[in-house]
């Protein structure tokens, strides 16, 4: 997919949202950091990226581990400011890690400084063009999402990925409304003209109507049935999280689910399982996608971090 030549992606794996580059001149702006594991690895990627010229400006699609991890190592490394969504300002700010998901679904972060925040309707200049900030509730109620209608392009976040969308965690943990958000989100997204989307995991992709239908069809399924939402949910975290703990025992397993208040809680309340049972279905589900092997008693991811 074509970009112009003044947006760079370094496309990172699910465990790191990738990092988006806009340049101007000899500066350029960064959106997203990813995951706190990988930070050191994010500074050197930016670094070389910039190939000697500045980074005065962060700005966070939203607030979730993967996107925010890398912030306080750029700012050290970089000297830049933070900019993040007005709607986390109170959570960073007090480093809340239960409202910013780290408590609730055993993540990890490194507290940073922000120096502002990014509303609705505000309008940032980066890589030359003009780039307008709307509110995409959904898969983080504060989530932003950035259009830049001369150039046509999206950067989306989570909100909008190539084959979906990022966990509705809102309707998960018991905030009603966060499906119907998700929904007027993408509705809003396809009112814009939008040629390119640049998503927060994966490869920038065109074919936006077509994107946006499997999105459609994914939330009607999880309209429809709560409880395969859930799994999903849950499937994705503890990727997500094996990723991040490089393997565990096996035998660790359903006390590690039981520990995890994002596991537990789901787990019993959608899916209806104790943890024995939530156990048994997560490593059975998995290994037969695909996604996950035991190697001499130890859990291991199967796809790249």
């Amino acid at each position: 997919m074509s970009l112009p030549p003044q947006v760079q992606v370094i496309e990172r794996g699910w465990l790191s949202s990738n990092n988006i580059l806009l340049f101007d001149g000899d500066a350029a702006t960064l959106i997203d950091s990813g995951y706190v594991g990988h930070a050191a690895q994010t500074v050197e990627l930016v670094k070389s990226a910039l190939a000697g010229r500045r980074l005065p400006r962060l700005i966070n699609t939203h607030s979730h581990s993967d996107h925010i991890g890398g912030n306080a190592a750029l700012q050290r490394a970089f000297g830049c400011v933070i900019f993040i969504p007005a709607g986390i300002e109170e959570h960073i700010r007090n480093w809340d890690e239960q409202a910013l998901f780290l408590t609730i679904g055993d993540q990890r972060g490194e507290r940073f400084r922000h120096d502002g925040v990014v509303r609705p309707g505000d309008t940032l200049m980066m890589g030359g063009v003009a780039w307008q900030a709307y509110a995409a509730p959904g898969h983080d109620m504060d989530a932003l999402v950035f259009h830049a209608p001369a150039a046509r392009l999206l950067i989306s976040g989570d909100a909008l990925w190539e084959d979906g969308f990022g966990i509705i965690f809102g309707e998960l943990l018991c905030n009603p409304g966060a499906l119907e958000a998700t929904r007027a989100t993408l509705d809003m997204i396809a009112g814009l003209g939008v040629d390119t989307v640049i998503p927060g995991h994966g490869r920038p992709f065109g074919a936006v109507p077509a994107a946006l239908g499997r999105a459609y069809r994914r939330l009607d399924a999880f309209a429809a049935d709560p409880a395969r939402m859930a799994r999903n949910g849950i499937k994705a975290c503890f990727i997500f999280n094996l990723l991040d703990l490089e393997g565990m025992p096996a035998i660790e397993l359903e006390s590690y689910l039981g520990r995890v208040p994002f596991f537990r809680d789901v787990g019993a309340r959608l899916l209806g399982m104790d943890m024995p049972a939530l156990a048994a279905w997560l490593m059975g589900d998995l290994k037969k996608a695909g996604a996950l092997e035991e190697v001499d008693g130890r859990l291991l991811p199967t796809m790249a971090a």
